[in-house]
């Protein structure tokens, strides 16, 4: 991986995380509890989430190994005894991230899409750099260089989208089955908790999110490619 693919991915996995957690703090408060808001999360600021570890150190070494970028940041704090409904309300804390995220991966596709009809060259330029048969030797323009950030911000919204999805505690799809469970279920569900991280894991060492990821990759290309 080239040092330009470096350090485009990174920094758009921190603006994909920063997103992804202003937007649960926004829909927490929108619910009644202002928690996140009072200490400065909801914010485009990404100094305020970031992890040294799942939003600096996983990502640079997921690049390196050429592998997937995603990670986290710091969780949005959220009290639900502020919440007016908590069980319905926290199902929609826990959608606002991922939708931030498809919010985001769709608006860059269409911006290419845009791109392209205006200068018909970037498309044989993203061809040509994302297949390997080019670079960045003889410089480029302008809007070849945004269309590389508007692929990558479709590709890394795309896997943050798919992996906070998991049905899995602590990730958003829990959150998101729980309020579609009834209590009695969400509360026996719950107790997968404490093995939620290794369940993660072990569904990435299984190749299952690679499995789910890989469709929607070519979804991608295909889109920029056209």
């Amino acid at each position: 991986m080239n040092v330009v693919t470096l350090v485009i991915s990174l920094f758009v996995l921190l603006f994909a995380i920063t997103i992804h957690e202003a937007a649960h703090g926004w829909a927490a408060s929108k619910f009644g509890d202002d928690t996140a808001r009072s200490m400065g999360r909801v914010t485009l600021n990404p100094i305020a989430h970031i992890d040294p570890f799942g939003t600096i150190l996983l990502p640079l070494l997921l690049v390196i190994v050429k592998a997937p970028p995603f990670g986290w940041a710091k969780p949005v704090p959220v009290n639900p005894f502020n919440l007016r409904n908590p069980r319905r309300d926290n199902l929609w804390i826990s959608a606002a991230g991922p939708m931030a995220n498809i919010l985001a991966a769709v608006l860059s596709l269409l911006a290419i899409i845009l791109i392209k009809a205006a200068s018909p060259g970037v498309s044989v330029f993203l061809r040509s750099f994302l297949t390997g048969r080019g670079g960045l030797s003889r410089g480029f323009h302008p809007l070849e260089g945004l269309a590389i950030i508007l692929f990558y911000g479709a590709l890394v919204n795309t896997y943050l989208v798919v992996f906070n999805l998991i049905p899995v505690p602590p990730l958003d799809g829990s959150g998101v089955l729980m309020g579609l469970l009834s209590e009695g279920a969400a509360q026996r569900y719950e107790r997968l908790r404490p093995y939620g991280f290794l369940i993660v894991v072990g569904l990435i060492y299984l190749g299952v999110l690679s499995f789910i990821i890989r469709p929607i990759e070519i979804i991608i290309y295909t889109l920029v490619f056209l």
